[in-house]
């Protein structure tokens, strides 16, 4: 027994030194672990390397400070708040100056499926403006910070298990608004994206689409970011607790019908193309998300060729023909023969690579590495032209959409004009596009928008392609 405890005690006084010398070394080099050591402070964790600013802003556990807008911008559907309250599934905007807000409508509406006849008028349970003289009273006197950058998509999963809803939407119309917060003239900086995307009203993957394409690009745009859904939510009502989101956004498709654009493109990021974004603001999604899929990030010269990296070149432009003809809304068989050979008699000519890619039947990274390397993309109206996305934008990027003859409507044309791209509508044997401050009055769906017989005239299609890739 005297054995030991000699033996624990020497453990003992052993370990007592280690823990003194390192608190000496810390004491006498406090910058040592600056820039990576985590600290736990008030529930949550933050970096050292923040400013003192920065991190008192997120020690801050007040229910009286007031939430703000950052910048100058508002979107009906993508609202921008720092100091976002939240309590029991409630949120609330602490406020002195209601007016200084949007209306409660143009924020948030019902977690409810979008129909005819449906009531999506805001309550009290959705959102609450608070006087700071009253704050305590609903809130309490403390407050727990819910740090970073918050996405709060507050609908339901009725629209969101599409790629074009999903990314053609949700994903760049809340990049567009937030990218403006980078702009010279604003107040605000933006930090990271988003530390989490939050989707209350969606209980299990019913986000996520059918060809499951979403979710794995969502990984490689925000690999460090969370998706929450309903069960996170519930539990910060069980908690009954006040939280205060840092930086957030709350998300809302029928919020962002209220836009007046919203009756001239029928789209949900009709508002955000009124934000002033710079010029290629979606670069800093499609560079990550491309790099992250593949491994590497095609580079493309003025004339279309890939010239790197050396695994992925092609001397010649890259267009890519994006077939239905084994999925519906398809062209006349024959149409799509001679729409085949007219853009094969582009290759024989030099002037381009062509692809016809079933995407369908396709992996994803194949998928993302063709549009990434690709300078032309042509399918009839659907959801591969959202693809578009990661193909990069330059003088000569174009998206040809197949249309029966007149029919219109503005999805892919909207990305488009976001991306960087040159849009062209197709009728048969008219192209028609709209340069910049013009655009198609109305929306057209009309007999055999959604057919198999759509028709095409390949050889107009491949001398627009002609046009837009000669040197």
């Amino acid at each position: 027994m005297a054995h030991f405890l000699r033996t624990r005690l020497r453990g003992f006084f052993a370990l007592a030194a280690a823990v003194t010398c390192f608190l000496f070394l810390l004491r006498a080099h406090p910058s040592s672990l600056s820039n990576t050591q985590l600290k736990n402070t008030q529930g949550f964790f933050y970096r050292e390397h923040i400013d003192k600013d920065q991190a008192a802003d997120i020690q801050d556990t007040s229910t009286t400070k007031e939430t703000t807008i950052p910048g100058i911008t508002s979107v009906p559907g993508f609202t921008l708040l720092d100091r976002l309250y939240l309590r029991n599934g409630t949120f609330y905007v602490v406020t002195s100056d209601i007016s200084s807000f949007p209306p409660r409508r143009n924020m948030i509406t019902r977690p409810v499926d979008i129909g005819r006849g449906q009531n999506m008028e805001p309550t009290d349970e959705e959102l609450r403006f608070l006087d700071p003289l009253k704050a305590k009273d609903i809130l309490g006197n403390h407050a727990i910070p819910i740090v970073g950058m918050s996405i709060i998509v507050y609908d339901t999963g009725q629209f969101m298990a599409h790629f074009y809803h999903w990314w053609g939407e949700i994903i760049l119309g809340a990049w567009r608004v937030y990218s403006t917060l980078a702009h010279p003239s604003r107040r605000s900086k933006p930090q990271t994206f988003a530390t989490r995307f939050l989707l209350p009203h969606v209980q299990g993957s019913e986000w996520r689409d059918r060809a499951g394409v979403n979710a794995p690009l969502m990984r490689a745009a925000f690999p460090f970011a969370s998706i929450e859904k309903a069960d996170y939510w519930n539990d910060l009502i069980t908690l009954d607790r006040t939280f205060v989101f840092e930086n957030a956004m709350i998300i809302g498709r029928e919020a962002a019908r209220r836009h007046p654009l919203s009756g001239t493109w029928f789209k949900m990021i009709a508002g955000t193309m009124t934000v002033p974004a710079a010029e290629h603001f979606w670069e800093a999604i499609r560079d990550p998300t491309v790099t992250n899929v593949l491994g590497f990030l095609p580079t493309l010269n003025k004339h279309g060729a890939v010239i790197a990296p050396p695994e992925a070149t092609s001397p010649k432009p890259i267009v890519t023909y994006i077939s239905r003809q084994g999925a519906g809304r398809r062209l006349v068989a024959e149409d799509h023969e001679v729409l085949v050979k007219a853009l094969r008699d582009l290759e024989a000519e030099g002037i381009c690579e062509v692809v016809v890619a079933m995407m369908e039947r396709m992996g994803l990274k194949e998928q993302i590495e063709l549009t990434a390397r690709s300078t032309v993309i042509v399918g009839v109206h659907g959801n591969g032209m959202t693809h578009q996305l990661w193909m990069p934008p330059s003088e000569r990027s174009t998206v040809i959409e197949i249309f029966t003859p007149g029919g219109y409507v503005f999805d892919y044309e909207m990305l488009a004009r976001n991306i960087g791209h040159r849009h062209y509508a197709v009728w048969n044997d008219t192209l028609i596009t709209y340069p910049k401050g013009t655009h198609y009055q109305g929306i057209q769906y009309g007999d055999g928008f959604h057919g198999n017989s759509i028709p095409v005239y390949g050889p107009a299609v491949a001398d627009v392609i002609r046009g837009r890739l000669r040197p």
